[in-house]
């Protein structure tokens, strides 16, 4: 039996053969030197058979010249073995030089040139397909993970839970080093490179996490024994979305009156949507059913599994709606306060002026952190938007989250904190853009990309701390994630799947699996486990 440490080794034939030729051509010198010998010997010495050697002076001319003799006979044998030893040097030598040519190991020259690194961009666009995926798998076993505490509590589903809060822990920490990458730092090439082997660990280890409890997770749900409860659960949210379809209808309607076009704009078209899925959910609720009844557990829990996620897509769309409707109301109400803030503020800003244009000319030189001119620009661009929000007050309808961002974003470059209306009244608008540009990506994560989801992460990170820069990457991520879709086109509930080439498979609008069979439902885990449930569903 061949030893393991053998095993694949290439069988080096020739130099084989070449061995075996030495130790043949050994032999043969050893077989002569051992015949010829007792002559060599016998010559050196003299001896004679049946001859008796003659004592002291008696010996004759022949014995001297015998004599003489012996050393040409005594030259024999170390010329042998002096050849010999040049033709093992010679060999030896040469095996050397071959393997020395040949061999792949550091103390040689190698028989190939080592590939090269990867190209930067490359290994960008790879570790951005990464990190598109870890978000993907994080959402996805977020969903089911819902679905199953509402059937079996929220006890039965802690270690999953865990598991997921995990996940979500080291996928914030990767979004965040993602940002800064976008940022330029590192600049150099080689830190670059180091940051992002950082980042497709991170992405690596969160998936790692969800795979590890998907097993786990599926014998404790147990779909495939049996899918009674789940679809009880399913059905009840999906008459509950149901419901709130009509009333988000007339919400909207009601926005559409009430306010500017701009004040719906960021959900126009989620109630349609909203119908799209469930009407998907509705087929895909009754297969699941049939497979059930038909004894087919395996392809019911696919089945389901597509409804979930369907239905809960369509719930994002309806919340939507009244979420934006509350918030445009607290922005309209928000407004007067906000205007008397904001007049507080300037006038403030004016006295600082004026004090540090004092100071200024007895100091003869800069009395601040930003030159006297800087501030006084600035007061006059904060009077400015503040006419002309007055004026849009008073000409009709208006978009109130709009203007409420116009007053903040004018005003706080020039606020001293003497109105505490302007920090809530920005809070409120980098919720509200922040909140929008979470339910699209959500909605349509199959067509999103990485920068999208990198600007929305550090705006939810910034949302507390740094409102107005919440703002912007909100609505920074709401726009690429827009331009994301008119790219790779608008699903449409009912068409045949297709692959994105972002973020996985779209199935009548659904996020499905990464998988190579097209229509496989996602499922809770890791990128390894989530499309187990390999049912073409079209």
């Amino acid at each position: 039996m061949t030893p393991s440490s053998l095993r694949g080794r290439p069988r080096r034939t020739t130099s084989h053969i070449s061995v075996r030729v030495v130790h043949g051509l050994l032999g043969g010198v050893v077989a002569v030197l051992w015949l010829v010998w007792p002559e060599l010997t016998a010559s050196s010495s003299g001896d004679r058979p049946g001859v008796i050697t003659p004592v002291g002076p008696a010996r004759s001319a022949a014995a001297q010249e015998e004599v003489e003799e012996t050393p040409t006979a005594d030259l024999v044998l170390p010329l042998i073995v002096l050849g010999t030893a040049a033709v093992l040097a010679v060999y030896g030598y040469l095996r050397r030089t071959r393997r020395t040519r040949t061999r792949t190991t550091p103390g040689g020259l190698p028989s190939a040139t080592p590939a090269a690194p990867a190209p930067l961009t490359e290994l960008d666009e790879r570790t951005q397909a990464l990190l598109v995926q870890a978000d993907d798998c994080v959402r996805t076993s977020r969903e089911e993970l819902a679905f199953a505490e509402a059937a079996l509590g929220h006890e039965a589903m802690a270690p999953f839970a865990r598991a997921v809060r995990e996940a979500e822990w080291e996928l914030s920490a990767t979004f965040a080093m993602r940002q800064r990458y976008d940022d330029g730092v590192p600049s150099e090439a080689s830190a670059r490179r180091q940051a992002l082997a950082g980042i497709v660990g991170r992405c690596t280890e969160a998936g790692r996490r969800l795979d590890a409890e998907a097993a786990g997770f599926d014998a404790v749900r147990g779909l495939e024994r049996g899918i009674g409860a789940a679809l009880e659960v399913a059905e009840a949210r999906f008459r509950e979305a149901a419901g709130r379809t009509s009333t988000a209808e007339a919400t909207l309607a009601e926005l559409g009156r009430r306010y500017a076009s701009t004040a719906a704009a960021p959900v126009v078209g989620f109630v349609e949507q909203a119908k799209d899925r469930l009407l998907f959910t509705t087929l895909h609720l009754n297969q699941a059913r049939q497979s059930a009844d038909l004894g087919d557990p395996d392809r019911a829990a696919a089945h389901l599994r597509a409804a979930e996620g369907a239905v809960d897509q369509a719930a994002i769309f309806v919340t939507a709606v009244d979420r934006l409707a509350g918030e445009v109301s607290t922005a309209g109400t928000l407004i007067p306060a906000a205007l008397t803030g904001a007049e507080a503020e300037i006038a403030g800003a004016r006295e600082r002026a004026a004090e540090w244009a004092e100071m200024a000319e007895m100091a003869e030189g800069a009395v601040a952190d930003i030159p006297l001119g800087e501030l006084e620009s600035r007061i006059m661009h904060a009077d400015a938007v503040l006419t002309a929000v007055r004026e849009t007050l008073t000409a009709g309808p208006y978009d109130p989250l709009d203007t409420l961002r116009r007053i903040v974003r004018a005003v706080t470059p020039v606020a001293a904190g003497r109105a505490g209306v302007l920090p809530v009244a920005g809070e409120l608008v980098a919720r509200s853009a922040t909140a929008a540009a979470a339910d699209f990506v959500a909605t349509h994560r199959g067509v999103v990309g990485a920068e999208a989801r990198t600007r929305l992460a550090a705006a939810q990170r910034l949302m507390t701390e740094e409102a107005l820069t919440a703002d912007t990457l909100a609505r920074t991520a709401l726009h690429l994630a827009e331009q994301d879709v008119r790219m790779h086109g608008t699903p449409v509930a009912g068409t045949a799947p297709h692959s994105t080439g972002v973020g996985g498979a779209l199935l009548g609008g659904i996020l499905l699996a990464e998988d190579s069979t097209p229509g496989v439902p996602a499922s809770y885990g890791g990128p390894r486990t989530r499309a187990r449930r390999n049912f073409p569903l079209s």
